[in-house]
């Protein structure tokens, strides 16, 4: 394995570790100041989740896709990140220390009744759902090995399986849209590169073969494109976002700016990707054309946001297109049951 991409995975680890080592919701205004030439307007796209600091320690926000109203829907002393919407945009998974080990937890979308799904000493995260809602893909360190693995558990968190077992560290899963495939991040070549692999982890297939570190595979909701992250100009330069073809061709890079551009994810109807952007100084989140150009801030924080997660549209109205101020506002005055205990 090069020295570079164990580099890399040893501190992209210890950074997880350190994030996860470290009542009402309360209401806040974002909105898109500095607003280029991409519109973000109602259509079938639901919220965004996305990751703040903006409270004094991490926690799990939802705002609409146009960053209008954002609300803490996490409000726990622990730290709370990477949202997944389960596909009816019901659930929300997590991952979070609040137990004392960084666990995968499930939640009602507008935060209530937090449930753990994994009880294990070692980290687990990175949760993705499988598209008929009835697995939950992840990556854990429980194999005992140098790096994590990819594993799958029933939604319930029964069951699980590791898919990967290979050198080097396996890991940021994705499951395809139509549920035969997912894609991941491995160094097992020597340089992190997206992988694909049977919904069973058979047949790992590399998409990329860059000398840069490639990971944070995004697949589009058609199952034909996918979005990553790309260090394609090496290791000392901010990453880009690309797009591709499913099979690994016509990669291009769709943001091309100096800045540290990473974690895309496509709106439900296909046309826009969000991301997380420091190009003004701090992360926020951005939404973008899915060909590029200028896109438009949505979050307007002096803390850092992070790691956007759109909702797939089918619930009614209180999950339905047009997001306004009055849905989150009614998730806001939901009953939010204390069950989940704080770190000392």
């Amino acid at each position: 394995m090069r020295l570079t991409a164990k580099i890399h995975i040893v501190a992209s680890c210890l950074a997880l570790l350190t994030t996860l080592t470290v009542s009402a919701p309360a209401m806040g205004q974002d909105g898109p100041e500095g607003a280029g030439s991409t519109r973000v307007r109602r259509s079938a796209n639901g919220m965004i989740a996305f990751t703040s600091d903006r409270d004094g320690n991490r926690e799990i926000y939802v705002m609409g896709a146009r960053g209008r109203i954002s609300n803490n829907i996490t409000n726990n002393s622990a730290v709370d990140v990477s949202p997944a919407w389960s596909p009816d945009g019901t659930l929300i998974a997590f991952v979070s220390n609040r137990g004392g080990d960084g666990e995968i937890y499930v939640m009602n979308a507008d935060g209530s009744n937090p449930i753990p799904l994994t009880n294990n000493s070692a980290i687990n995260f990175e949760p993705t759902w499988s598209p008929d809602g009835t697995k939950i893909a992840f990556t854990s360190y429980r194999g005992g090995g140098f790096g994590p693995d990819v594993y799958v558990m029933d939604a319930d968190g029964s069951n699980p399986t590791p898919l990967t077992n290979s050198p080097g560290g396996n890991f940021e899963p994705a499951w395809s849209p139509d549920g035969t495939r997912i894609a991941f991040t491995s160094n097992r070549g020597g340089d992190g590169e997206i992988y694909v692999m049977n919904a069973d982890g058979s047949n790992p297939i590399p998409l990329t073969n860059n000398k840069g570190f490639d990971g944070l595979a995004a697949w589009s909701p058609d199952g034909t494109r996918i979005a990553f992250r790309s260090r394609k100009a090496g290791l000392k330069v901010p990453p880009e976002i690309f797009v591709m073809d499913a099979d690994g061709s016509n990669q291009t890079n769709i943001t091309n700016n100096p800045a540290y551009d990473s974690r895309p994810a496509w709106s439900p109807d296909g046309t826009l990707i969000a991301f997380s952007s420091d190009r003004d100084g701090n992360f926020e989140i951005y939404v973008m054309d899915k060909r590029g150009g200028e896109p438009t801030r949505v979050t307007n924080n002096s803390a850092d946001d992070d790691a956007p997660a759109w909702q797939t549209v089918g619930r009614g109205e209180e999950f339905g297109a047009v997001i306004t101020g009055a849905t989150l506002a009614r998730a806001s005055r939901a009953p939010r049951p204390s069950t989940a205990r704080s770190l000392p």
